[in-house]
């Protein structure tokens, strides 16, 4: 599919983009080289091919999920204004 100069102009007010006159053959090109460049990548078959997460296929490492301190709750809850079953109660803001 190849751009053409009216085309790139439709674009650019679509993209409320004020392009100069003398610019739009230069886009017109490099849009048409990016159009190309995409329409070779979907000529590959990729049909046996995984999907990866990464392109390295790394993993991330993880700290454990172990407990480092203490329950706290009541402590942070005592200068707390308004609490209830281990709740911070707050104003209701929507009616």
């Amino acid at each position: 599919m190849a751009l053409e100069r009216s085309d790139v102009e439709k674009i650019a007010h679509l993209a409320r983009l004020g392009l100069v006159e003398s610019e739009l053959p230069r886009i017109t090109e490099a849009l048409n080289s990016i159009l190309g460049l995409v329409d070779q990548m979907q000529a590959v078959d990729t049909s046996g091919i995984e999907p990866l997460a990464h392109p390295l296929e790394a993993t991330q490492r993880l700290r454990p999920d172990q407990v480092t301190e203490s329950n706290q709750r009541d402590r942070y809850q005592a200068v707390a204004p308004s609490t209830e079953n281990g709740l911070y109660l707050v104003p209701k803001v929507i009616d």
